[in-house]
């Protein structure tokens, strides 16, 4: 009996080459109702949605930007207003500083200029006296020039009417000469800065007599009542001398 020998194994059958053939080839998908291959027309309705998708991103995209470009004039504009908001505010800022700079000058000058008054008053009174001489006078004469470069003026004369806001009246009278309250006499001048009065001037004043005339007014009646005299004489006295003329011849 025969043994096969142990240790060998059977060699592989070897397919043949219509088979191995027949396995490499894919198998073709069944397409009976003709529905998996792409139809003809199929390729240009794919490019118009392609191209009609194109055309929507470009929509928002320039939806998007105006939007931002909105956004960026409202910005633009808040700035703007902010900016000539503080401009306005600092013109304002500019002029009140300017002013307060102007009154604190003037009020520095005129608590200056109060301190001088009664050194022009002792100087008035020294010129009313005769005793401005020498270079006493020109120190005078200088101090006054520099009072009225620094804005100081003098007021207050005799005859002008009497201002309760520029006159401080210290003695009072009456008089048929005057027809209003009237300065007749200064006791000492006012001074003013500008139109601000640093100093009222002291006068006295005297006011219409009441129940009297103006002397003007008298004047003129005591006139014409001279007038009116005169002509009504010459008359009588003109009767009166054809009366003795007249006498005459009978007496002879």
């Amino acid at each position: 009996m025969t043994q096969d020998p142990q240790g060998f194994d059977k060699e592989p059958e070897v397919p043949d080459g219509d088979a191995a053939n027949a396995d490499a080839t894919p198998a073709e998908p069944e397409n009976p109702d003709g529905r998996g291959a792409p139809a003809p027309g199929d390729g240009g309705t794919g490019a118009g949605q392609g191209g009609q998708g194109g055309d929507a991103g470009q929509s928002s995209v320039e939806v998007a930007l105006t939007a931002q470009l909105d956004q960026t004039r409202s910005a633009l504009n808040e700035r703007t207003q902010d900016l000539q908001r503080l401009q306005a505010e600092f013109q304002n800022y500019r002029r009140r500083v300017e002013r307060d700079r102007i009154a604190v000058k003037e009020i520095a000058v005129a608590n200056l200029l109060t301190e001088l008054l009664p050194v022009l008053d002792d100087i008035g009174r020294a010129r009313d006296h005769g005793e401005l001489v020498g270079g006493f006078k020109q120190v005078a004469e200088s101090l006054e020039t520099v009072a009225a470069k620094m804005g100081l003026m003098q007021f207050g004369k005799e005859g002008e009417p009497f201002d309760p806001m520029i006159h401080e009246a210290l003695m009072h009278s009456y008089s048929p000469d005057v027809t209003e309250t009237t300065c007749v006499q200064i006791l000492q001048p006012g001074y003013r800065i500008g139109e601000r009065t640093i100093r009222p001037a002291r006068v006295g004043v005297a006011e219409p007599q009441p129940g009297a005339q103006p002397a003007a007014a008298g004047a003129d009646s005591a006139a014409e009542q001279q007038e009116d005299s005169a002509s009504t004489s010459e008359p009588e006295n003109g009767t009166g001398g054809g009366k003795s003329d007249a006498a005459a011849p009978d007496e002879g």
